[in-house]
């Protein structure tokens, strides 16, 4: 478009540094005279407002420091690949600031519309550029302000600008659709476990109760061996397990076995995995391998063999419950600032055995309902790229 311009983002957008406070300072969120205060926890793909620190409203030294609608909350001081992630700031329900390891890029209005700007911050490329930019220090990453506000972007007339945010915002709201379709499914899991079997905290059906290690064949764990970008099998790892108990595999790496190790360090479709140690939080990650092709597994994980008495769907689905999971918090030991489970403690937990029959039946109902999220999944991928599309084309004047 001819009568577009390439300008400098601090031609039409300015950084305004947040305010500095010590942890002692916080106060609960709506204290009187107080002001909400965001932190890097609260920059996700949407602002996530579920945990907001609060300060007295002292610490704002200048009225800019206060959020407005329409302002980009950026993470400025952050581990590499986190560093300019940003967040929409819509209107919020109480006065809020935000921290130190957090800026604010803010538009000039009369030059840029800021939803456009923010489309463009956020894009894949922007993005990348500014992780590019990062200045290290020690573990930490800094933002580099003075080269962002040299970036130079393409920016047609206002009018323009909100059709092209529109268009951008129309196709994020399908994949918004998509990933919250894609969570209620997640609940629909948890929901089947708990309508086929009952409550495992209260055992409502009356099934005898036994512990995890009764209806096992084997518990055992991964291989030490260290693991490399090439090699004979893939590898898997803790951070390959969701939280929604599921395997990401997504970042794989490889190892070689010698043939004496396979049968103690491979994974057979059925098994679950157990993630034995992490952040507290974390610790108990459980999925079930369903994948057909030979995989090692690591030394972090424990395998999980059921024996022909009981379906392995059964055991990862109690073990991705809300009730397992407060036990396996329990249960845990801190070793050197992790929290750890053994096999032994894993293999103790107690449980409800119901028949093989109705295992077998809940399985069935589960393979249905992955083969309805495996859809959902491929669509959001769909959608993925079409919006990866549209970013390239939009910023390049080709929208």
């Amino acid at each position: 478009m001819t009568s577009a311009l390439e300008v400098r983002l601090g031609d039409v957008a300015e950084f305004i540094r947040g305010i500095n406070f010590k942890p002692d300072d916080v106060v609960p969120l709506g204290t009187e005279g107080s002001v909400g205060c965001m932190r890097t926890k609260n920059v996700q793909e949407e602002l996530d407002c579920s945990d907001v620190w609060a300060v007295s409203r002292e610490f704002v030294r200048r009225e800019e420091q206060l959020l407005a609608e329409g302002d980009i909350l950026v993470s400025s001081a952050n581990s590499w690949n986190l560093v300019g992630k940003c967040s929409w700031i819509p209107k919020l329900a109480w006065p809020s600031s935000f921290g130190g390891f957090v800026s604010v890029l803010r538009a000039a209005p009369d030059k840029v519309e800021p939803r456009f700007l923010y489309r463009w911050f956020s894009s894949e490329r922007t993005q990348a550029l500014l992780r590019s930019f990062g200045q290290k220090t020690t573990n930490i990453s800094n933002l580099n302000i003075e080269r962002c506000l040299n970036l130079i972007l393409w920016l047609p007339p206002l009018p323009e600008q909100r059709r092209i945010a529109a268009i951008l915002d129309q196709a994020d709201a399908l994949r918004a659709k998509r990933r919250e379709a894609l969570a209620q499914l997640d609940e629909l899991q948890q929901a089947i476990f708990i309508e086929t079997f009952g409550d495992p905290a209260t055992n409502p059906k009356g099934w005898p109760i036994t512990t995890v290690g009764d209806l096992l064949k084997s518990a055992s764990y991964g291989t030490s061996e260290k693991s490399a970008t090439s090699g004979e099998f893939p590898v898997l790892r803790m951070n390959n397990i969701t939280r929604t108990g599921e395997f990401d595999l997504s970042d794989l790496k490889y190892m070689d076995l010698a043939d004496s190790e396979h049968e103690r360090y491979l994974v057979k479709t059925g098994d679950v995995l157990f993630n034995r140690t992490n952040s507290a939080e974390l610790v108990g990650k459980t999925a079930i391998f369903r994948e057909k092709i030979p995989m090692a597994y690591a030394g972090y994980l424990i395998r999980l063999r059921t024996n022909e008495s009981n379906d392995p769907e059964y055991l990862s689905g109690f073990m991705n419950t809300a009730y397992a999971k407060r036990i396996l918090r329990g249960m845990c030991k801190s070793i050197i600032g992790m929290a750890n489970i053994n096999a032994t403690e894993v293999q103790s937990i107690k449980l409800a055995k119901p028949p093989l029959k109705l295992q077998t039946q809940y399985r069935q109902r589960i393979g249905a309902l992955l083969q309805v999220k495996a859809c959902y999944r491929a669509s959001l991928t769909e959608l993925d790229s079409l919006f990866s599309s549209l970013q390239h084309r939009a910023f390049r004047g080709e929208l």
